[in-house]
């Protein structure tokens, strides 16, 4: 036990050494951060309770999803910041094969509403039970562009509509987000 709380505040230690160093913010080591509440044997923990739902759309219907990882810290933080629980970090979810990803488009600016700028919810590309599905998400952003008149859009297709007009500009950053899907039209777990 002593062994264990030596390397625990060797780790504090080094974390606020780091932040100090860097003038930035250092998460504290994950063995530092409070678990959840767990439920007794025999009882099962709501997911709800341990990753809030998020609304998005697909198709011009709706989706609700949870944010688990994410590849970029600044990315984990803001999501982790936006929903309360932890999103983990997982540097490697960037080097997944681009077979294995789906997209999720997010917008940075335009109609207020629940997305991680604060503007509308994600746009999804695929949903469970169809080809090119995964819960792995390549962030794309979405940028309405000067003097356009931004509008919600709940469909890829609405978004390259808007694109193809010169309405919109898309940036694929590179994060990679693992969304996975709870419900969405005609489906749910």
């Amino acid at each position: 036990m002593k062994f264990r709380m030596s390397i625990l505040a060797a780790t504090t230690v080094l974390a606020l050494l780091a932040a100090a160093c860097s003038g930035g913010k250092v998460a504290p080591p994950a063995s530092t951060v409070t678990p959840p509440p767990t439920a007794a044997m025999g009882t099962s923990v709501q997911a709800s309770s341990l990753a809030p739902e998020v609304r998005g759309f697909y198709n011009g219907g709706e989706v609700l999803f949870i944010h688990t990882e994410a590849s970029d810290p600044q990315v984990a933080s803001m999501l982790t910041m936006m929903m309360g629980p932890q999103v983990v970090l997982v540097p490697s979810l960037a080097q997944a094969p681009e077979s294995t990803l789906a997209g999720v488009y997010v917008f940075t600016n335009g109609m207020k509403g629940g997305g991680p700028f604060g503007f509308q919810a994600d746009v999804f590309d695929s949903v469970p039970g169809e080809q090119g599905y995964s819960p792995l998400r390549a962030v794309i952003l979405i940028t309405w562009k000067d003097g356009v008149a931004a509008r919600e859009l709940r469909s890829l297709d609405e978004i390259r509509a808007a694109e193809a007009k010169g309405e919109l500009a898309t940036k694929r950053p590179g994060a990679v987000v693992n969304m996975p899907m709870l419900s969405w039209p005609e489906g749910h777990r």
